[in-house]
């Protein structure tokens, strides 16, 4: 129970979001707290100052059909009053002209809005803060679409020509056939700024032997991206990391999904990179993904039929899934390095236990030669350039 001080000082210093007209039974979350709308309901007041992420789902007046969600980043200063309405044409939150703004704001500072804004669930900030440690204003400028709004109406005409799994292509469907989906024409493009991640490495002029080794570990395409697209930040790509996953699961956003798998990919496809110059960044990025993955799989976060966990089941992370293929191989890499950092080692072992205990993965290896193996034509599957050799050699993987 929040003592009267506490509360009074959230009062004075959170943030408010005073969202008016909202219809009943629309589905309505900040963070990782989700609500169903009531008649008196106007917004929420005494959110911590810092990155948030606010989504919503209109519904059909009976309240049991829903539309796909649409969510958007906001970085709330020190008693900053963020005010949105409701178009009811258009079934969304808009922002409302500025001096317009500004007598609302004076009328929440006044607690004239008071009763009818519920108080941010400080029980749960904890979670969220793990979620979301590294994103800050500057990623949320860089990365969010235009006019802010994810969701993934406007998405599947952006993904069409891109390799998806069987389950991504039931998403689309999905969405394809959906009742609320609106015409792919009447949407501009409008996807965010994520980073290019190149699946495969592909470069004139080297033999073959040094482009397989390129694809087999992907340090040096990590270091270039480091440099190229994250001026030197390990937090800006970690950053970038964190906005996906939340744009995937609270947003049910298919492109931030495919964001958040490139970037997965990426770093547990590094063999060399995790044991030499960036250990420190490899202790980080399993950490985050560690936090990702014990919230994204609790069993009992359901929300109904349009909450965050309609999107991330154990379908998406079946034992033949990417995740399993680049985890089995990662942990085997940690398990046999003659040298690792300590840190690294603890969090590899916490996310290998996670990931067992909750999803009943087992990471044997399959050959007790390598113990990397793909199933046939398995997109993530490394390029390994087949050298002439005389007959009955095997390949060469180097």
């Amino acid at each position: 129970m929040m003592d009267a001080d506490k509360a009074l000082e959230l009062l004075k210093s959170g943030a408010t979001l005073l969202l008016l007209d909202v219809p009943q039974y629309t589905l309505f979350g900040i963070d990782t707290q989700v609500f169903s709308v009531g008649p008196a309901f106007k917004g929420i007041k005494m959110i911590p100052p810092g990155v948030h992420f606010v989504f919503y789902s209109s519904s059909t007046r009976d309240g049991k059909e829903f539309s796909p969600i649409t969510g958007f980043f906001i970085d709330a200063g020190y008693s900053q009053v963020v005010v949105r309405m409701w178009d009811q044409q258009e079934e969304r939150l808009i922002k409302v002209p500025e001096e317009e703004e500004e007598r609302y704001r004076q009328a929440v500072r006044s607690f004239e809005f008071d009763k009818h804004l519920g108080p941010y669930d400080l029980s749960l900030y904890a979670d969220w803060k793990r979620l979301s440690n590294y994103v800050t204003k500057s990623t949320i400028e860089r990365l969010e679409p235009i006019g802010g709004e994810i969701t993934v109406t406007y998405e599947h005409g952006m993904l069409k020509n891109t390799y998806k799994s069987a389950m991504e292509r039931v998403l689309d469907d999905q969405l394809r056939n959906s009742k609320f989906s609106s015409p792919a024409e009447k949407h501009p493009k409008r996807g965010c700024y994520y980073t290019p991640i190149p699946r495969i490495i592909k470069r004139k002029g080297i033999g073959s032997e040094q482009l397989t080794s390129l694809n087999l570990d992907k340090t040096e395409l990590l270091e270039t991206l480091l440099v190229k697209d994250y001026g030197g930040s390990e937090e800006s790509l970690l950053g970038e990391l964190q906005f996906a996953f939340i744009a995937f699961l609270m947003g049910q956003s298919l492109e931030a999904f495919m964001q958040w798998k490139s970037l997965v990919s990426l770093l547990l496809g590094c063999t060399e990179a995790p044991f030499q110059t960036r250990s420190q960044l490899f202790t980080k990025f399993i950490k985050v993904i560690y936090y990702q993955l014990k919230y994204g799989l609790q069993k009992d976060r359901s929300v109904g039929e349009a909450g965050t966990s309609a999107l991330l089941d154990d379908s998406w992370f079946s034992s033949d899934s990417f995740l399993h293929c680049f985890c089995k191989d990662f942990f085997s890499l940690v398990q046999d390095a003659s040298v690792v950092d300590g840190d690294l080692l603890s969090w590899t072992r916490k996310l290998k236990e996670l990931l067992e205990n909750s999803l009943g993965w087992e990471f044997q290896q399959k050959s007790a030669v390598d113990g990397i193996y793909f199933e046939e034509n398995d997109e993530y599957a490394p390029v390994v350039e087949m050298l002439d050799e005389p007959s009955g050699s095997e390949p060469t993987t180097s």
